[in-house]
């Protein structure tokens, strides 16, 4: 469980690194089972053209256009998977947070990211709950690192503490992501640090925190595992795409 000092920092900033949560050799394994699912095409992915980014390519069939950005339904792809996002590993700092009853939201997130080289995209800034539908925008999600993410590769960026902020429409453009060249922003903006990470942490992260990506400059694909829970007393919406899919509750056992 986390501790309180643990839990107080995520409150006040929106996000939390946990240190070497998963061991590398099961992080190897995860990766070469995504190469292989990638070099296969198996099972829903998303590829680049799919994003609609700026700087994607126009379509699948364009140059670049089936480059995959991540391997969706990651729970239901395998029983390591499945153990990693509901074991006890995660669940316990996960119910520090979100109480006893917390769930794995599978219509979420659920993904192995794959942000490869050459055609991989920046992310701009943005909060995970944007298009998501639940009783309140209060979630976590659960980034683990499978290999080192460095700015170079295309780490993950925060703006600390915007899980709390109220921000008036005019600051967001029409995919709700933050305007770089609105004068409200730009305070904003010069708060962002990067989160580099090293193979086994994880990152725990509020879906009303800002934070964004940038491309991947190195020849070398990264990948990470993401997971997205909420509290029992915070479902989703009955009939919107975020009820779609069971929950799964997590356990201590």
């Amino acid at each position: 469980m986390l501790n309180p000092t643990q839990i107080a920092f995520f409150r006040e900033h929106g996000y939390l690194v946990l240190p070497g949560l998963a061991d590398q050799t099961f992080c190897r394994q995860l990766i070469a089972d995504a190469q292989a699912a990638l070099a296969a095409h198996s099972g829903e992915i998303e590829y680049e053209a799919d994003t609609r980014y700026p700087g994607a390519p126009a379509s699948r069939d364009a140059e670049g256009g089936m480059t995959a950005r991540r391997l969706l339904q990651a729970y239901a792809r395998s029983p390591q998977l499945a153990q990693w996002a509901t074991g006890p590993q995660l669940a316990a700092p996960l119910i520090s947070l979100l109480g006893e009853g917390a769930a794995l939201s599978q219509a979420h997130h659920n993904c192995m990211m794959t942000k490869q080289p050459q055609y991989s995209t920046a992310t701009g800034w943005h909060r995970d709950s944007r298009y998501w539908q639940f009783a309140r925008a209060d979630l976590v999600s659960a980034w683990l690192a499978l290999g080192n993410e460095t700015v170079e590769n295309g780490c993950l960026w925060v703006i600390p503490g915007t899980h709390k902020l109220t921000l008036h429409e005019g600051q967001l453009d029409d995919l709700q992501f933050l305007k770089k060249d609105h004068p409200d922003n730009q305070d904003l903006l010069k708060q962002a640090v990067a989160v580099p990470l090293q193979q086994g942490d994880v990152l725990l992260f509020h879906s009303q925190l800002f934070h964004a990506a940038g491309n991947n400059q190195t020849q070398q694909t990264k990948f990470s595992l993401v997971f997205t829970y909420h509290a029992a007393d915070n479902p989703p919406v009955p009939g919107s795409r975020s009820a779609r899919l069971p929950d799964i509750p997590l356990t201590l056992n």
